[in-house]
């Protein structure tokens, strides 16, 4: 198995434990709020890692071109998560992850018009089907 597919797998899983945490989590609490406590834990995790590492020296040798896509990919992750921590606080886990994770499908169009990727038939029933699988679900 190549290591990828470890960390995909525990992607999920994780992913998994931050809807049903957040659920229990938010009760009561203003959405904006959990969000920005859960992305002050994920700061200390994250420079935690890179200090742990010893890759600190390669904040410096980025490019501008690479601060300002991972900087993109933080407004659009920020964003995300307000979201979705707004649509489990006003609707239910197992209505809100499907829907948050047709993502996926969304994302194979975008990374065949914006990566170049290839968009097999193959690729495009799995993406048809995860979306058919999220309108079984939320209806």
């Amino acid at each position: 198995m190549q290591t990828w597919w470890i960390y995909a797998l525990l992607s999920a899983v994780f992913a998994a434990l931050t809807a049903i945490l957040a659920k229990i989590g938010i009760k009561g609490v203003d959405s904006d709020v959990a969000t920005a406590i859960r992305t002050v834990v994920i700061l200390f995790i994250a420079w935690g890692i890179v200090f742990a590492r010893g890759r600190i020296a390669e904040v410096t040798s980025l490019s501008r071109h690479n601060l300002l896509f991972i900087c993109l990919s933080g407004v659009a992750t920020g964003l995300s998560w307000l979201f979705y921590f707004r649509a489990l606080q006003l609707g239910k886990v197992s209505l809100v992850a499907p829907i948050d994770k047709a993502s996926l499908a969304l994302t194979i169009l975008l990374a065949a018009v914006f990566l170049g990727e290839a968009l097999t038939l193959k690729t495009a029933m799995g993406a048809g089907l995860i979306l058919a699988g999220t309108f079984v679900l939320i209806l």
